[in-house]
């Protein structure tokens, strides 16, 4: 929003907006460059706790902020469980490879991590075994109940002993369709409908385990997980019911535990992936989707530090860094882009002014204190240690943000400086806008 301010200003002073894109470009560049070669600071230098401090930063202007250490060591442990290698050799942390679970009751302290992936659902029988390894897990989207036939279907019957056989064959269907799963090598079947006795007691027969009305959602990340696929019809082309095997999903171990106040299923040992759960535990709903939304924002932002590997520190010393970075570099310029890159380094002093007016702090003074530090940092080579200095909130002063622990992705601040610049340069590049006028109210 101040990069299209300060741009319309320029555009009022006849600049035109062709130079100002340009300016605006080779200062996000420039911005981007320093950032990487000079602020930024690779995991291993700053210690074990970098981590753990990403996500502290992250969940500090959350409800949970109080609580952010106990919050942070759970976001950091879960990414860290879930790694895996792609294709070219990187290492890949996905945030959804984490089940997040929401359970009233209790104090947001008694939360816990649990090593598998949870599904807040039990067994459909009693007589199901609690416990089964080396798993082929088959997921369904379809009922296991007794078979009804559709509405609007009539069946005309004139001999009552023929209404018995009617009901043997819906019970038939219903058999057939579970032993075509269990056939096919399935020993736990996950479906999104229903599963009554009578196909509960073909599963405890064959010492096999039966979960019905997962969540869709689920069941679509259960399937990434395991390798296996969600089959919505045992139908084939020639009109027959089968299941093909291929559409099974494998695990180490499938079991039924105690977690908290009620029984869950754990699925443990993915065939493609690896997967953690999070159980949280608050008083009401809405403090529990506080809790979740403040949680995943701490979960991306350690997953993006592990995955670049690189951090900055927080706290507006990067904006204040930069902001002297392109001052000095707009004089190097002798064009008309000069104006447009000044602009944009004083843009960017916005986000250390809002952070000192949110904090109730003397935002004028508190940025005028950190553009000193970063122009001695940047100017005096004894001073280079400057460079690491922000806002200190709570006690209004300068600081070491990186010895204290507020620090950032450096692809995030990257990120946004360029989803920033490449935003005020699409609404720079209208030229006129056409606006229809209401009609006017007849009285």
């Amino acid at each position: 929003a101040d990069l299209l301010k300060r741009a319309n200003i320029l555009v009022k002073n006849q600049i035109h907006p062709t130079s100002i894109m340009a300016g605006y470009r080779l200062a996000m560049k420039e911005s981007s460059k320093y950032l990487r070669n000079v602020l930024s600071r690779d995991i291993e230098s700053v210690g074990k706790e970098a981590l753990v401090n990403v996500a502290k930063t992250t969940l500090s202007s959350k409800l949970i902020g109080s609580d952010g250490d106990f919050f942070a060591n759970m976001a950091v442990d879960a990414i860290k469980s879930v790694k895996r290698i792609d294709n070219q050799g990187n290492a890949r942390y996905s945030e959804k490879a984490i089940n997040i679970l929401k359970k009233q009751g209790r104090s947001w302290r008694d939360s816990q991590l649990i090593h598998g992936f949870a599904l807040n659902c039990t067994r459909s029988s009693q007589g199901m075994p609690m416990k089964l390894t080396n798993c082929k897990i088959a997921l369904i989207d379809f009922n296991l109940q007794q078979y009804r036939a559709p509405m609007g279907i009539q069946v005309l019957i004139n001999d009552p002993e023929k209404l018995e056989a009617v009901r043997q064959k819906e019970r038939d269907i219903a058999r057939d369709r579970v032993e075509a799963i269990l056939n096919a090598g399935a020993n736990v079947v996950l479906t999104t409908k229903g599963l009554d006795d009578m196909a509960a007691k073909y599963f405890v027969e064959r010492g096999c385990m039966g979960v019905r009305r997962c969540k869709p959602e689920d069941l679509r990340r259960i399937a990434r997980l395991t390798g296996g696929k969600v089959c919505v019809s045992l139908a084939t082309m020639d009109g027959l019911e089968e299941f093909d095997p291929e559409y099974l999903g494998t695990a180490e171990e499938v079991s039924e535990e105690r977690v908290a106040d009620s029984e869950m299923i754990l699925i443990k040992g993915g065939k493609e992936d690896r997967c953690q759960s999070i159980l949280l535990r608050g008083a009401n709903a809405h403090l529990l989707e506080e809790v979740e939304r403040s949680l995943h924002d701490a979960l991306c932002a350690v997953r993006r530090t592990l995955e670049s590997g690189k951090v900055v520190p927080g706290g507006g010393a990067c904006e204040a860094a930069l902001s002297i970075y392109l001052e000095n570099f707009a004089t190097t310029l002798g064009s008309r882009e000069q104006i447009a890159i000044a602009e944009f380094a004083e843009a960017l002093l916005v986000i250390p002014r809002t952070l000192a007016s949110n904090a109730a702090k003397d935002s004028t003074d508190l940025v005028a204190k950190l553009r000193a530090y970063h122009n001695k940092a940047q100017t005096d080579e004894s001073k280079k240690h400057y460079s690491t200095y922000g806002l200190d909130l709570v006690d209004g002063k300068i600081r070491d943000n990186l010895n204290a622990g507020v620090i950032e992705p450096a692809l995030r601040h990257i990120k946004a400086i360029q989803f920033a610049t490449e935003a005020a340069i699409t609404i720079l590049r209208i030229d006129d806008m056409i606006k229809i006028t209401p009609p006017e109210q007849q009285q």
